[in-house]
């Protein structure tokens, strides 16, 4: 999670959203690629594999949240024992996760933002007008297009890349760009989403882990502490506790 990092992340951002907006039946020609006219279909969307494929990224990457919702509960109930594991990563990846693929997509976006899927708008054989990426004035009303949740959820496993052992970190962050990028196509190739809408999870999803790395972790005038999570999660675990419940009770 350095400057490099971040810069690579602006640029790209800079490139498609200007090439894109600029030029937006590019978003068409791409999806056109998994289109069959013969059939006026994504026939993807119908492939077994792909679906495994598809739930499978969902899976790893709630499997790598898995071990900091359960040390947050497990703190939460019984507030003596401490943390089953760092509490600034408890903190960051949940944190992460939480905006990402939780706030600013479904939330957010795609509450807000009304650009219809691929499969939905009349160049596929659907009922509403494309719309660029820039413009929210589309005709979906709900669970629209812009961006793509999964595609958020897949890249948000930058966040315990960014935790790994220096000496795993760039495999790490291989194997995320990796997951993320596949689960992109995936929803690209089933209709799901335009380029332009995994490319935006993608790179939001960066931009948070990169701020909630530096807030938490770099940053001297605000970086967190083990202890100092642990001191918080403690107090709020207790306020959870029935008044008058004598602590042998709940051993």
């Amino acid at each position: 999670m350095n400057r490099t990092g971040l810069f690579i992340a602006l640029a790209l951002a800079l490139i498609v959203g200007l090439l894109f907006g600029i030029y937006p039946e590019l978003d068409l020609k791409l999806a056109g690629l998994f289109y069959d006219a013969a059939t006026k279909s994504f026939p993807l969307k119908l492939n077994t594999l792909a679906a495994i494929a598809r739930d499978g990224a969902m899976w790893i990457a709630w499997g790598l949240a898995l071990p900091a919702i359960v040390a947050l509960v497990v703190k939460l109930v019984r507030p003596e024992r401490p943390l089953l594991m760092s509490g600034r990563a408890i903190v960051f990846l949940l944190t992460t996760l939480i905006l990402s693929a939780g706030v600013l997509t479904n939330l957010t976006f795609k509450s807000y933002w009304g650009r219809p899927r691929p499969v939905t708008v009349t160049q596929f054989n659907g009922t509403q007008p494309f719309v660029a990426w820039w413009d929210p004035r589309g005709s979906c009303g709900r669970n629209c297009s812009f961006f793509s949740g999964e595609g958020a959820t897949a890249f948000w496993t930058y966040a315990p890349a960014a935790l790994a052992p220096p000496a795993w970190r760039p495999l790490a962050y291989a194997a995320a760009t990796m997951l993320g990028v596949t689960t992109s196509v995936l929803r690209m190739a089933f209709g799901g989403h335009f380029l332009t809408d995994v490319a935006a999870a993608g790179l939001v999803t960066f931009l948070v882990i990169w701020l909630a790395h530096g807030y938490i972790y770099r940053w001297p005038s605000t970086r967190l502490t083990d202890e100092g999570v642990d001191a918080v999660l403690t107090r709020l675990g207790n306020r959870f506790r029935k008044p008058g419940k004598p602590d042998s009770a709940i051993r």
